[in-house]
Order: C-alpha cells, then structure tokens, then sequence
C-alpha cells in the first residue's frame, strides 16, 4: 500500500486560507501569489485523492474530507515548525521575563509557551500576568524582556516607547461579552449592569464613553480583581463586560451589538514591546513567535 506523504508547505498554505478566510490574504501571509497557493491547493487535492473543497454561494467551504484534513495540517505545520526551531535554538539559554495580560494567560501559557520550552529546554521563563500599568512599569525600571500590552490612541506610555521596541501585532475591535446560557434581555428603563475590574481599566473607559455618548444609562452591578471573575459574573448573567475575542472562555459571548441595542466599540492595539534595545537571542526567538501565534484574527 502506497503511503500519501503531504506536502507541508501546501499544508501551510491550506491552513492559512481557512484562518484568514481568504486564500488571497494567505498568499500574502505564505509570501507568495495567488495563483502559485491555487495551484497548491490544487496539488493538495491531488494527493488527498478526494476533493476538499466544495462552492458555498460565491465562495468555497469544506468538505467533510476538507474539515478531517484541517485538523491534522495544522498540528503538521505546528509541528514541523517547532522542529525547525528547536534545530537552530539548540544552545539557546538562560531566563526570559515575559508579562502578559490576562486574556492570554490560558491561550498562550500552555500551548506557545510550552511549544517553546520544548524546543529550548535551556531557556527558562518566568511569565508574570498583570494589568498595563504594573507591565509598563516593568518595563521601564528593566525588570522585564518583553511584555504583551492592549493600547489605543493617546496612551502616552506606549506613544513614548520607542519605536523600534514596539510591535503591533492586531487591533481588534472591543466586544460587549454576556453569558451564553442565560439569553441577554435588558430591561427597559433600567440602567445597564456592567461588569467591571475594581479598579481604573481601559475597556471600561470605552464601555462607559460609548454608553455616555449614546445616551444609556449604566451602572457598575460587579466588580472583581480577577479576569476569572468577570467571565463568572457575566456568565452567571449579572450583566455585560467588555474585551476583545482574545481568550473567551465557552461560558461566555460576544453580543451582536446593533441586534442588543447596544452601541458600537472602537478598536484597540495589542501591541509586543521589548525592554532592551538590542534583545538577547531567546527574546527575540520567543518575541516571533508570540508575534505569529496571535496576528491571526481573534474570534469576535
């Protein structure tokens, strides 16, 4: 019996089409043409033996082949890649001091930051997940390599960093997040229950401007110190909290705001700045892969 060997760099470019949603944004993504990932996908196809996709309207979905498939090319790319990786890091070493913020603590503590620990056993991390004020001050007293911070314009602490020290990785658009058991039903007349940090938070900020200018009534029904505990309110249906698609725990939703009466939010950045002008080796391998495994869109 003949055995299908697939082709990774097809795989990568299957992969990336479904994620981005368009094959024309993988190209760009893989780095190369349109018609070169056409004809990749058609070679795919070839040494499936079957089709993968089939038309949807004007586009294209998967086939129950095309799903199976999809499933098994990315842990191929994933693992291919972290083969890569570990090959050229091999004598990689030493401590790295990431912070993070608390939408990303169960997303990227287990699967990019263990992903990378495997491939460079001698680097050791120690991850410390906080809110922007505490990570900037990290930042800049040294105490801390790199650091993943939400932004938006006007944030005189990132417009001060430099430049060459910042990278933007996504601006995806805030979200009004309710429970996904209890259905949402404001109550006419009453004021909107928000969920909240119990201290002074940028998605707050923008919840409460939006509602401001839109002429709703709003009042703070939970506070929390922690992530966790605003995902629980809100699940238990206390009220509505704000953030992005990054890190939405199954408990939770984000609510389609036209359709809930609720105005729209602005983007924000979500940016990678580095303490050193000049990171040590292990930084920069981890700042790139950070980098690539959130630039992909967030689930809003």
């Amino acid at each position: 019996m003949n055995r299908l060997n697939f082709d990774i760099a097809f795989l990568r470019s299957y992969v990336a089409g479904i994620e981005l949603g368009s094959f024309a944004r993988a190209a760009d993504k893989v780095g190369r043409s349109t018609s070169a990932v056409s004809a990749q996908l058609k070679k795919l196809e070839e040494q499936a033996g079957m089709p993968l996709f089939r038309k949807s309207g004007r586009g294209l979905a998967l086939t129950d082949a095309g799903d199976v498939l999809l499933a098994y090319a990315r842990r191929m790319v994933e693992l291919n890649d972290e083969a890569a990786v570990a090959l050229r890091g091999v004598e990689l070493e030493g401590w790295i001091k990431l912070g993070l913020q608390e939408d990303f603590g169960e997303v990227l503590l287990p699967a990019v930051l263990g992903r990378f620990s495997r491939a460079h056993p001698k680097v050791r991390i120690e991850a410390h997940v906080a809110h922007n004020s505490e990570l900037m001050e990290r930042l800049a007293m040294e105490q801390m390599d790199l650091a993943l911070l939400w932004g938006c314009s006007g944030m005189q602490d990132l417009v001060t960093w430099p430049a060459q020290r910042r990278t933007l990785i996504a601006q995806p658009t805030m979200r009004w997040i309710a429970s996904a058991s209890v259905p949402w039903q404001p109550q006419a007349g009453e004021p909107l229950p928000l969920i909240a940090f119990d201290r002074p938070c940028l998605f707050q900020r923008c919840a409460t401007d939006a509602l401001d200018r839109a002429g709703i009534a709003w009042r703070i029904a939970f506070t929390s110190p922690s992530l966790g505990g605003l995902w629980a309110a809100a699940a238990a249906g206390l009220g509505v909290t704000v953030r992005t698609g990054y890190g939405l725990p199954a408990s939770v939703c984000a609510l389609d705001a036209e359709e809930s009466g609720l105005p729209a939010l602005p983007s924000l950045s979500l940016e990678l700045l580095r303490g050193a002008q000049t990171p040590r080796p292990p930084v920069e391998r981890l700042a790139l892969l950070l980098i690539e495994s959130l630039q992909g869109p967030a689930d809003s």
